[in-house]
């Protein structure tokens, strides 16, 4: 009795979870195509069905999620943090202007992505010709979806729809559903086109098909653009999938807990979203999103610390990086313990610690090797002495005069070895009965063994004097 009585509470204390995971499926699961399986197209499109069972790449258990809650996600247009926006309408010559027709050769090669034109809720990864700032940092890679966005993140994982996306209308579109609807794009070295044409959405399809694109301009500025929008996205519904139109980043830190098996976590936060005003999203209409400087823009203390354009950044010297600490270097942020170094502290302050003298310039970034989190706490062993731009160390002038004296020692040695060659063949030659040279032939078959080369292996068997080889293999070591 008391058996069954426990079954029955693990059992309902386990159908919850279930549920709230069932649900995420539901609302943003996105199996992502791997790239050996992608299936690119120039000009048409492959009729082929779909599975969808393709291989995921995914993170493990040890994953999750924060947001930023509801009432913080709103982000006006004067907001004067990482991205100001402006919407065009019909009647404004900017929205025809921003629109990419993908049929016009001058805009470069369109592909037409087969798999993804053919399936729903998949996702694929497509590497970009040129760096995109995006939040200040630079992407060379990103994921198209088939639910009208473009997820940005490093790391892939079930839920894309939740942050670090470029939505320019995330919704439950199905391009599977018929053959007119496509997922293209194009990349032209100055700006790259996603374009979803004609996608409708399940249970919705007589309503219409909707048609848009999201352009990302190698300067960081990105734009949205609409020819078809046969509804109002107020009345879409997110029951089973997020409707979501503008931008958001999110940082990873890992975290100790004891829910995961080997102690950590890793935990995705979100630090910034931008909303686009839904009511604006129309048909023959635009959104054009331009990026504002960030911390990381800048590579010296001296532009970090003296700059009017973005607020809170603070220099981090140990990782020669400027910021406030809230971008996807976060994690680094943390472990070298950057907010309490730069917590009132000055560029002078630096130069003096790092024992600098004289003049005022700052090394270049290049030249410097950032500690690891275990050097960190090392004392320095090398006294620096700067004259005018050049950095010399006092190690480094030890290490070049005994490299020099080192190369001195192996060319003498060689040369004395050489004479002592030539002196022994002179002796051979002069006295050929000596008793050395009778030495050499009585032991040359007995006990000196030759090397016999095995195209079976990569180096040689070494042989004895019958002929016998060895049980044992030389194999030829690294040099």
């Amino acid at each position: 009795m008391w058996f069954r009585l426990v079954m029955l509470f693990l059992c309902l204390s386990r159908t919850e979870p279930a549920k709230v995971w069932d649900q995420q499926q539901t609302d943003g699961s996105y199996s992502v195509i791997p790239q050996q399986h992608e299936e690119l197209t120039a000009g048409f499109r492959t009729q082929r069905s779909f599975s969808g069972r393709a291989s995921r790449t995914v993170l493990g258990g040890g994953l999750a999620i924060n947001t930023l809650p509801n009432n913080m996600t709103h982000v006006v247009e004067d907001s004067g943090k990482y991205y100001t926006w402006r919407s065009f309408g019909p009647e404004d010559q900017r929205t025809q202007d921003l629109w990419f027709d993908m049929s016009d050769v001058r805009h470069g090669q369109v592909r037409v992505h087969s798999i993804l034109s053919n399936s729903y809720k998949q996702a694929v990864r497509v590497a970009l010709s040129f760096d995109f700032p995006f939040y200040g940092h630079y992407l060379r890679q990103i994921t198209i979806a088939t639910g009208g966005f473009i997820f940005t993140g490093d790391v892939i994982h079930r839920m894309l729809t939740t942050t670090q996306y470029i939505a320019p209308l995330m919704a439950n579109f199905d391009p599977s559903y018929s053959k007119d609807s496509t997922v293209q794009y194009l990349d032209n070295g100055e700006v790259f086109v996603v374009h979803w044409e004609r996608v409708r959405l399940p249970g919705k399809e007589s309503e219409g098909a909707f048609t848009f694109q999201a352009a990302l301009y190698k300067t960081g500025r990105i734009t949205f653009s609409y020819r078809d929008i046969p509804l109002s996205l107020t009345v879409i519904g997110s029951a089973e999938h997020p409707v979501k139109v503008g931008l958001s980043d999110a940082f990873m830190v890992m975290s100790s807990t004891s829910q995961s098996p080997d102690g950590a976590q890793q935990t995705i936060y979100e630090y910034h979203r931008v909303e686009i005003d839904m009511t604006k999203i129309t048909n023959s209409s635009a959104v054009e999103l331009t990026p504002l400087p960030t911390c990381l823009l800048y590579d010296s203390c001296e532009l970090c610390l003296s700059s009017n354009q973005s607020s809170g950044c603070s220099w981090c010297n140990v990782l020669q990086r400027c910021s406030d600490g809230m971008d996807r270097h976060r994690q680094e942020w943390l472990d070298y313990s950057c907010s309490e170094e730069s917590k009132d502290a000055t560029c002078d302050d630096y130069f003096r610690d790092d024992g600098f003298t004289g003049s005022s310039v700052a090394p270049q970034t290049e030249d410097i090797t950032p500690l690891t989190p275990g050097q960190r706490g090392c004392k320095k062993d090398d006294q620096i002495f700067m004259t005018g731009s050049d950095v010399k160390t006092e190690s480094s002038t030890k290490s070049k005069g005994l490299s020099h004296t080192g190369i001195i020692a192996g060319i003498a040695a060689a040369l004395v070895l050489l004479l002592a060659l030539i002196l022994v063949a002179v002796c051979i030659h002069c006295y050929p009965t000596g008793s050395s040279r009778l030495y050499l032939i009585q032991r040359r078959k007995s006990y000196w063994p030759s090397m016999k080369f095995q195209n079976q292996q990569p180096g040689y068997t070494e042989v004895e004097g019958d002929g016998h080889e060895k049980y044992s293999i030389v194999e030829a070591g690294p040099c």
